[in-house]
């Protein structure tokens, strides 16, 4: 209801192609699988509202680059401003480089959100949600398979300059706290970055050691993905460990059906991209947008991943 609700105040807004309206987007990065695909669907969502213009930019992890960027939209004058922000410490700076111009930062919690003003809001999805999700299933796979006397396994964490990933680490370390999951024990985590290469070598060093373990958790499914490369690369039997992530991405869906891949949580990329920009629309009309927009997280296993097919 919620979402046909903004679509008929959209149209009211932008309703003609005599009203024109221009919105800069700055990512943090490109060559990120999931944030491709967010991007993807807001280049064809802005693509269907009349009278709007929109473009994105390519911070390449780089924050001042990604300031310039803002400034640089500010001065062309574009209407808003929409940041996927490199580095979530960084909030204050970015809000002010976008001084008045209205601004709406997108799947990446800055860490000024609870004192952005007015002309600025916050989409993505409550992270406190997708660790916990993840977690809590394997913990519940783990008792299942019997080793609720005690499981021992490894955290793979995203960037540390990312609130996700901080968040998402937490939620692992406050599932585990749980009475019922505290057979649960973590030898060792370190980042690999969000990405598949750097976990397919991070799993490797930990494997060398000969370390037995039950688990795997990745702050996201390309970290989990390479973990599982890893494993298999040596042989192991996937049957034998549990692997949870977060994204639910095409790929990860693949591997859970080739039954390597035991849980994630599915991240509205489509939600989140829509959303921030029908913010940017009515912070650019005045209209009051709730400071923290939160798209839900959903749980993803064998047993309904079909559902999640070809939407991310």
């Amino acid at each position: 209801m919620k979402k046909t609700i903004i679509a008929t105040s959209l149209v009211a807004l932008l309703g003609t192609s005599a009203i024109a309206q221009e919105i800069g987007a700055t990512f943090s990065r490109f060559d990120d699988n999931w944030l491709t695909v967010l991007r993807n669907g807001m280049v064809e969502y802005a693509g269907t509202i009349d009278g709007l213009s929109y473009q994105q930019e390519d911070a390449s992890d780089d924050l001042a680059k990604q300031i310039d960027q803002v400034k640089n939209f500010v001065a062309a004058g574009v209407d808003a401003i929409i940041v996927n922000i490199v580095d979530t410490s960084a909030g204050a700076a970015v809000t002010a480089a976008a001084g008045d111009t209205p601004l709406v930062f997108v799947n990446r919690e800055p860490d000024n959100v609870n004192e952005l003003p007015s002309t600025q809001a916050f989409v993505a999805s409550n992270e406190i949600e997708s660790g916990t999700l993840s977690a809590f299933e394997i913990c519940k796979n783990l008792r299942a398979d019997g080793k609720a006397g005690g499981a021992r396994g490894y955290l793979m964490n995203g960037q540390l300059s990312n609130q996700a990933a901080v968040q998402r680490s937490k939620d692992v370390h406050d599932v585990i706290g749980m009475d019922m999951c505290n057979f649960m024990t973590i030898i060792d985590e370190q980042t690999a970055n969000w990405s598949r290469d750097e976990a397919q070598d991070l799993m490797t060093n930990w494997m060398s050691s000969g370390e037995p373990f039950d688990f795997v958790l990745a702050n996201n499914d390309e970290m989990a993905i390479g973990a599982i490369q890893a494993m298999k690369a040596a042989g192991m039997d996937m049957a034998a460990v549990q692997v949870g992530g977060v994204d639910a991405s095409q790929d990860a869906l693949l591997s859970m059906a080739g039954g390597d891949y035991d849980v994630t949580v599915f991240q509205d990329s489509v939600g989140q991209g829509t959303g921030s920009i029908d913010a940017a629309i009515r912070l650019i009309a005045g209209e009051k947008v709730d400071q923290k927009v939160y798209i839900p997280f959903k749980l993803v296993t064998p047993a309904n991943m079909g559902d999640f097919l070809d939407k991310n």
